[in-house]
C-alpha cells in the first residue's frame, strides 16, 4: 500500500511538470509556427502515455501485493497435522500382567494428559524372553485416548506364560491420528513405565 502511495505520488509530480513544460511553451510562443505546434501535440501524447503507464502500474501493484502474501511459507505446519512435542507427553504404563487360558494377559494404563483427543495410537509391540530372544511382534490400537484422562488397555499374548516374558519394547507408533489429522512425534513424546518384573521401553 505505501509502495503504491509513493509510485501514484511521482507520477502526479511527473504529469504536472510536463504540462507545465508544456503550458510555458505555449505561452512563450507567439504566434506559433508548425515546429511548435508539432511539439507541443508530442509533448501531450507523452503525458497522455505516461497516464496510461501510472493507471495500469496502480491496478497491477495491488493484485501483485495480494499474490505474495498469498504464498505460502514453506517452513510452516501445515493446519491439519498436530505436533505431539508441543502437548504433554502420553505415558504409557505396563501396571499388570496375569495368566490366561491363552497364556499371557497384559493391562496397560494409558495417561493422556494433553487436550488432543487421539483416534489411533496403534504401537509396535517386540516381546523379548528372559533370554533376551525375540519371542513375538505384535501390534495394538491403545485408541480411543480423551484428552485428559486415563484408560486401561488389556490385551492377550498368546502362546506364552508371564514369567517368560523378560521385556517389552516399543519399536514404534505405526499409526497416530487425532480429529484433526495425522500427529507428528508421537513415539518421541511418549514416556514409559512398568510396575511389574516386565521392563516396558520405547
Amino acid at each position: 500500500m505505501v509502495l503504491n502511495q509513493v509510485v501514484m505520488g511521482v507520477c502526479r509530480q511527473r504529469i504536472l511538470t510536463n504540462f507545465t513544460l508544456v503550458t510555458e511553451q505555449q505561452n512563450r510562443y507567439t504566434p506559433f509556427r508548425k515546429s511548435d505546434i508539432l511539439s507541443l501535440r508530442e509533448g501531450h501524447r507523452v503525458i497522455r502515455a505516461f497516464k496510461r503507464y501510472c493507471l495500469a502500474y496502480a491496478l497491477v501493484l495491488p493484485i501483485g501485493a495480494v499474490a505474495t502474501h498469498a504464498v505460502a511459507d514453506p517452513t510452516a505446519t501445515p493446519p491439519s497435522k498436530e505436533l505431539a512435542s508441543t502437548a504433554p507427553a502420553t505415558h504409557v504404563e505396563l501396571n499388570k500382567l496375569e495368566s490366561s487360558d491363552k497364556g499371557c494377559r497384559a493391562y496397560m494404563v494409558v495417561n493422556n494428559p494433553g487436550e488432543t483427543t487421539y483416534q489411533s495410537f496403534k504401537i509396535d509391540l517386540v516381546l523379548f524372553q528372559t533370554d533376551g530372544v525375540i519371542g513375538r511382534r505384535f501390534s495394538i490400537d491403545l485408541a480411543p485416548l480423551r484428552p485428559k484422562k486415563k484408560s486401561v488397555k488389556l490385551f492377550e499374548i498368546d502362546g506364552i506364560q508371564c514369567d517368560k516374558i523378560g521385556s517389552l519394547l516399543i519399536n514404534d507408533v505405526m499409526d497416530c491420528k487425532a480429529e484433526s489429522g495425522p500427529v507428528s512425534g508421537c513415539l518421541e513424546s511418549l514416556k514409559t513405565s512398568t510396575l511389574t518384573n516386565v521392563q516396558l521401553s520405547k
